[in-house]
């Protein structure tokens, strides 16, 4: 029977490389609309996907006249499914606003809006080209999957970690202004977040895809 993989969104066209990127790896992706209830359950693991921004009130500041309105429902359902896949110990694979919440609801803060976003902001019809290089240290589960130092990744995210949760540790940053570009979580089994797009360079990069697969296997 193959693992199955919860993934809840707001906009159905925005999930779809989602689905498609798992769906490569072999596992089955399950998609649920944003509701009040939704739940890990039977599944096997659960992926945080992107979008607006984490409500500033989760990590105790006020809104900056760059943050986008926020999705009260959305934070508190992915809130709920954070703990659930923790309390479990199931695998979780955080993608931008998926990392963002990840950090803010184990009691991390973010940077609202990054003096260098432009770096960090690359809109084209082509979402997986690259925008920039990110730097793995040696001896995170980051580094077992990319098997190298540096990874070229898409970017679009105007956001970022800035207090990192307890337990946490960097496993990636941008060399040239230091955005934290992935965490992971070392005392499970498996949870890795990347603050870049994965779902949208896994068909043409087998690195990237390789990070879906190495979540696939830990299901």
């Amino acid at each position: 029977m193959k693992a199955r993989v919860l993934i809840v969104y707001r906009e159905r066209p925005e999930v779809e490389p989602y689905a498609q990127a798992i769906e490569s790896t072999g596992a089955e992706p399950v998609l649920e609309e944003v509701r009040t209830g939704v739940a890990i359950g039977p599944y096997d693991g659960l992926v945080l996907t992107g979008g607006g921004d984490v409500d500033p009130a989760l990590y105790g500041e006020i809104a900056s006249p760059e943050t986008e309105l926020p999705d009260p429902e959305r934070d508190a359902v992915e809130a709920a499914l954070i703990d659930e896949a923790l309390a479990r110990d199931l695998p979780l694979l955080g993608i931008c606003r998926g990392m963002q919440l990840l950090n803010v609801h184990q009691g991390g803060s973010l940077i609202q809006h990054l003096p260098t976003a432009g770096r960090h902001v690359r809109r084209t019809s082509d979402r997986s080209l690259p925008a920039h290089s990110v730097v793995i240290p040696p001896g995170t589960l980051l580094a077992r999957i990319a098997r190298t130092e540096t990874w070229q990744v898409n970017s679009r995210h105007h956001q970022a970690v800035a207090r990192l949760a307890g337990g946490f540790r960097v496993c990636a940053s941008d060399p040239e202004d230091g955005t934290v570009e992935a965490i992971e979580l070392p005392a499970r089994r498996f949870v890795l977040a990347v603050q870049w797009h994965p779902e949208n360079q896994a068909l043409s990069d087998p690195a990237q895809r390789n990070l879906f697969q190495s979540f696939a296997t830990a299901l």
